[in-house]
């Protein structure tokens, strides 16, 4: 009897589950049905629609890039007497584009060539009807349009793909393209010049004047420069000249030879191109740096210059008894493998995956980097403060750190200059961004290695380090891994960014077993300005308390492992330590023995963290009054009106 229930139950289940498929592919059916016959009308007779009177400016936009640059251009062409209405795609029904006769779309794209989420029905909109043989080519044929696209050459072929597939279907629909594609790239420093000269081109367009390409070189079906509409196929749009695994950095300065003109990249040089091309040199000379060769440089710190005039020096002072006057802050690579938000210098330096470029000699780098930090010390001869025995410390760099902008470890040659260095008995303090462990593994004993550790999480790290590998969240799980086998300073460091970063405590500490590290310097981001590739404010820095309590907090987690060693208020950056290792007797041991550091380093033989530490100041340690500041140095505290002079305040 039950079995025959069963049976009988299995049959009504069934029945009822083939109902309701019908019931679903049927409404598809009509759904697809309806959608196509009112497309086909409109391609039929376009001109029944009511076109709207006023242009749109699209925005296709993840981090906010392509919105602020579709404001921008809102703006411009109010004032130029061009109506437009700025319009989020999210909110627009597709099918209304039939209606429109101008459209302006600035389209960023987003990793592995996506659409970000505002456009991604859109832009998957135009691709399935221009697909559909049905829907007809004449669906658009009353509307103009204008695209720019806003992305990374790093990504190679997929560079700037959404604002070239917008392009592509307009015109297979029947649109009118009426000004050639822009391309903006985020990481030369050029974007704002490259999109506002081609707005200008756009409204001198509209308003009836000449019409100049944004590169001199017809694309698909877009105006030359003397306003002649070229037809073209679109196949130009397959070529692709940029390697997947490096950026042409000639590329990147908005200077890059096309295919179709037959241009030579005049950057080779034997069969290897140069790092370092005159537009990102002007760039970076601007900013202070001084070039070293095809790929490297080196910078004066304003920490240098406070403490040669007696005004303090920088955290790892307080930390690690670093002088900052006689620190070197060079890099053997100006190229990074991330595109960070708070990259302080706007992404106005190379990146690529792999180091394929040019490669200068590591004892001509570290030769011509003393050569360039000397020259600029000797400038501050004569500076209110600065007296000669300081200058004459300060000819004399006893450290160097490896960091400002790029990765130094992508150097091939990276274990030579640290002995160039080291046999000059400099000491070497090098921060990686957490992306090659295989490099780290390799790396000699060098005085404290730093990994960045920007996020705690897949999706936040992604977010805040725009990585350019698909797999970097498994090469930084790797890169912490890594640490473990050093015998020497290892450190975490945490960047604070409030908004996004500064919610993941427990994550955080998760990822302290992963690499063990010897120290955890926890610093609030420094703000640095706000451009089209960066859109922190200062609501996104963190106060000193914000910086304290979250060290607080982590130190609690790690159950008494890590402590709170030591803190510089000024620089708003707090220090954890193995209390283990650096805590002898209630004393903490942060500070380095330099001297020692070499000789065992000259001594080739195997020794650890623990043999070259030294005894940290008391002034130096959490809590103390001076909040990290040496006491044996002058704060100057300056005053509201500029017309009085500074008040000095000793301590």
């Amino acid at each position: 009897m039950s079995s025959s229930s069963s049976s009988s139950s299995s049959s009504i289940r069934a029945r009822v589950t083939i109902v309701a498929l019908l019931s679903v592919t049927t409404l598809y059916c009509f759904y697809q049905y309806r959608r196509l016959k009112r497309l086909r009308n409109l391609s039929l007779n376009p001109k029944s629609s009511s076109n709207s009177t006023r242009g749109k400016i699209f925005f296709i936009s993840e981090t906010g890039t392509a919105k602020t640059l579709a404001h921008r251009l809102h703006r411009l062409s109010a004032s130029s007497d061009v109506a437009f209405d700025l319009v989020d795609p999210r909110s627009y029904e597709p099918e209304d584009l039939s209606k429109e006769t101008l459209v302006i779309t600035i389209a960023s794209t987003w990793a592995g060539g996506k659409s970000p989420g505002n456009g991604e029905f859109i832009v998957n909109w135009l691709s399935e009807s221009a697909d559909d043989f049905r829907v007809g080519s004449l669906l658009l044929s009353n509307c103009k349009f204008a695209v720019f696209g806003v992305g990374s050459r790093a990504y190679g072929e997929t560079y700037n793909a959404v604002a070239k597939e917008w392009s592509k279907r307009m015109r297979e629909l029947g649109g009118s393209e009426i000004f050639p594609v822009g391309e903006g790239d985020v990481d030369d420093g050029e974007l704002d010049r490259v999109f506002d000269d081609w707005c200008n081109g756009v409204i001198r367009f509209l308003k009836g004047g000449s019409v100049q390409s944004t590169n001199g070189v017809s694309q698909n079906g877009a105006l030359e420069s003397d306003g002649e509409i070229i037809e073209s196929s679109g196949d130009e749009y397959e070529d692709n000249d940029m390697e997947a695994e490096v950026v042409d950095v000639e590329d990147i300065a908005g200077k890059a030879p096309s295919k179709r003109n037959g241009s030579v990249n005049v950057t080779q040089m034997n069969g290897k191109k140069e790092m370092v091309t005159p537009v990102i040199r002007a760039s970076l000379q601007k900013q202070g740096y001084k070039i070293i060769g095809s790929h490297s440089g080196v910078k004066i710190c304003r920490w240098t210059k406070s403490q040669l005039r007696g005004r303090g020096g920088c955290y790892k002072h307080s930390f690690y008894g670093i002088e900052s006057h006689r620190c070197m802050e060079a890099t053997p690579s100006l190229a990074c493998a991330n595109k960070c938000v708070f990259c302080w210098r706007h992404h106005t330096n190379p990146v690529g995956k792999s180091w394929q470029w040019k490669m200068d000699d590591p004892s001509e780098i570290v030769k011509t980097a003393l050569e360039l930090h000397t020259k600029m010390i000797k400038q501050m001869k004569g500076v209110p403060g600065v007296t000669t025995e300081r200058l004459t410390e300060g000819l004399s760099p006893r450290h160097c750190a490896l960091s400002l902008v790029g990765e130094p470890i992508m150097y091939p040659e990276i274990n030579a200059l640290v002995d160039e260095l080291h046999q000059r008995r400099i000491s070497t303090f090098l921060v990686t961004n957490a992306q090659f462990p295989e490099r780290i593994k390799m790396l000699k004993p060098i005085t404290q290695l730093y990994v960045s550790v920007d996020a705690a999480t897949k999706d936040s790290l992604k977010a805040i380090d725009r990585p350019l590998f698909g797999d970097f969240w498994e090469r930084f799980i790797g890169s912490l891994k890594s640490l473990q086998e050093k015998k020497q300073r290892t450190v975490y460091r945490l960047t604070l960014v409030k908004g996004w970063n500064t919610e993941d405590i427990d994550a955080y500490f998760n990822l302290f077993n992963v690499g063990k590290p010897d120290f955890i310097e926890i610093k609030g981001v420094t703000y640095c300005g706000s451009s089209a590739t960066s859109k922190l404010t200062m609501e996104n820095v963190p106060w000193h308390s914000d910086v304290k309590a979250f060290s607080e907090a982590l130190a609690s987690k790690s159950g008494g492992e890590y402590q709170v060693a030591c803190e510089h208020a000024h620089s708003c950056c707090v220090l954890l330590a193995k209390t283990d290792k650096f805590k002898v007797n209630g004393q903490w041991f942060t500070w380095i023995d330099y001297e020692k550091f070499h000789n065992l380093v000259a001594s080739g033989k195997p020794f650890t963290s623990e043999d070259y530490m030294a005894p940290t100041p008391s002034w130096a340690v959490y809590g103390a009054e001076e909040g990290g500041f040496d006491p044996e140095q002058a704060r100057y505290k300056k005053e509201r009106h500029h017309h009085q002079k500074p008040q000095t305040v000793s301590g």
